[in-house]
């Protein structure tokens, strides 16, 4: 028999929220009192998805509220949430949020590739040749402050 992981099943339920409605939680968990055991209480709490619907994240997510309140532990009552548990859960939002927010591999790739086709051009004259050394210097120099700003003079190969 499977043992129970509740902080797991959480962070699935939360990385399948959409974007929009990750960010809204993460506005209205930080804004807002937010309780475990229930949709509201009486003196104001919210569970976090009715903290993110107020925030503009407008989804229902039953399987977000089941893992929840099992992460969480409630038996009987609302109560709420701990500091840990609030923590446990921003911390999750951010790092959901983080990780859809990084470019794909298709893109770093794609990204590489042309800087690598904008470095290996063949160069049909000198002077290009010595231009693109030049700029080169100058990339070069802005990246290390502590070298010299000047382009070096281009060697050249060819001896009379």
């Amino acid at each position: 028999m499977p043992r129970p992981r509740p902080a797991r099943d959480l962070r699935t339920a939360i990385d399948c929220l959409p974007l929009r409605t990750r960010k809204a939680m993460l506005q209205g968990v930080e804004s807002n009192r937010i309780i475990v055991g229930a949709y509201v209480d009486r003196q104001g709490g919210v569970c976090p998805m009715l903290a993110a619907h107020r925030n503009g994240g407008r989804t229902s997510l039953a399987s977000f509220a089941h893992a929840w309140d099992r992460y969480t532990g409630v038996r009987r009552r609302p109560r709420p949430a701990t500091e840990r548990e609030l923590n446990t859960l921003t911390a999750m939002l951010e790092a959901s949020i983080a990780l859809d927010e990084l470019p794909s591999v298709a893109e770093v790739a794609r990204e590489a590739q042309a800087g690598r086709a904008r470095r290996l051009r063949v160069f049909r004259r000198f002077d290009e040749y010595e231009r693109a050394v030049a700029e080169l210097a100058v990339i070069r120099s802005l990246n290390r402050p502590d070298e010299r700003t000047e382009p070096q003079e281009p060697r050249s190969f060819v001896t009379s």
